[in-house]
């Protein structure tokens, strides 16, 4: 889990000291601090008030390089972010994005308001700066685990809601599910409506559902289960669940879609994979995670 600090927090009593030639941090701080005494600096240094690399750091002989840019927060300890179900991948003064894990909500429902993503991340802008505000730009269903963005901006929200398909480049996903499809790689390609059941299923209607396509390849398999690299084109409710189910190969641990099992338990869905041009600074942000062990084991 990454021990970082909300880049956005920049008062003016966070002053940041480059480092010319290699040495280690102590010695550093003596040198750039010349009018406090060593007791003050030894505790600027054990009471996490000095930075390194997005870390807070509190090792006296953490080695320095030419180019590194040592942080010092001289009015508070930097904020460190842990939680078991959110890890931060980035964060700029415009965006965060995350991995959250399987189990946790993207946002709040009507059965629980307080245990979501959205609130976790919510809450660490706004610890490192108060006046902080956090937007959701789009979601990933609650036992999907894999990578959410959000926007520090309301605006820019809605920029990047409103140019979806300008923006996001790529979204990929491992998932397993029950069965092995008959064919190895494949396009589909359905409307989506919901049902009276509050299922979504397909349609070859077009007026009355939404167009849903999805490329699938089998990466490995054994016995009745497959390991499956899918990309979605277009990023429509449980699309990839659905799509799934529509082959004869539910997604396990997927029981609203027809899945008998559930070896992982969890639902066996993955988003490893999020590229999208960042809607501020134009540079392709390109975000990979690596494959739950569980998904590779019940197929090797």
């Amino acid at each position: 889990m990454r021990k970082g600090y909300s880049k956005s927090y920049r008062a003016d009593n966070i002053k940041r000291f480059p480092v010319s030639e290699g040495t280690t941090l102590l010695p550093f701080l003596f040198s750039i601090m010349p009018d406090m005494s060593r007791t003050e600096v030894k505790n600027l240094l054990k009471y996490e008030h000095v930075a390194l690399k997005g870390e807070v750091v509190t090792q006296f002989d953490t080695p320095l390089l030419p180019d590194d840019v040592v942080e010092i927060n001289f009015g508070r300890p930097f904020y460190k972010f842990n939680d078991p179900h959110v890890n931060i991948l980035y964060e700029d003064e415009w965006l965060v994005v995350i991995e959250k894990a399987s189990g946790l909500l993207s946002v709040a429902n009507d059965n629980s308001r307080d245990n979501n993503a959205f609130r976790i991340v919510r809450d660490y802008v706004r610890n490192c700066n108060p006046e902080s505000r956090l937007y959701i730009c789009h979601r990933l269903d609650q036992y999907t685990s894999g990578i959410l963005v959000f926007s520090k901006d309301e605006d820019l929200m809605r920029e990047l809601r409103s140019n979806w398909d300008f923006y996001i480049k790529e979204r990929k996903y491992m998932c397993v599910t029950e069965n092995v499809p008959a064919i190895p790689e494949d396009t589909i390609r359905s409307y989506l409506i919901e049902n009276s059941r509050m299922q979504m299923c397909s349609t070859n209607d077009s007026e009355q559902g939404q167009l849903a396509v999805t490329h699938y390849r089998v990466i490995q398999s054994r016995d009745r289960y497959a390991l499956i690299d899918v990309e979605i084109f277009t990023g429509k409710k449980n699309q990839i669940r659905v799509h799934m189910s529509d082959l004869g190969c539910p997604i396990a641990g997927d029981r609203k879609y027809g899945a008998e099992t559930n070896p992982g338990r969890r639902l066996m869905l993955h988003n490893y994979r999020f590229t999208f041009i960042h809607p501020v600074t134009s540079e392709l942000m390109r975000f990979s995670l690596s494959t739950p062990q569980i998904f590779r084991k019940l197929t090797q």
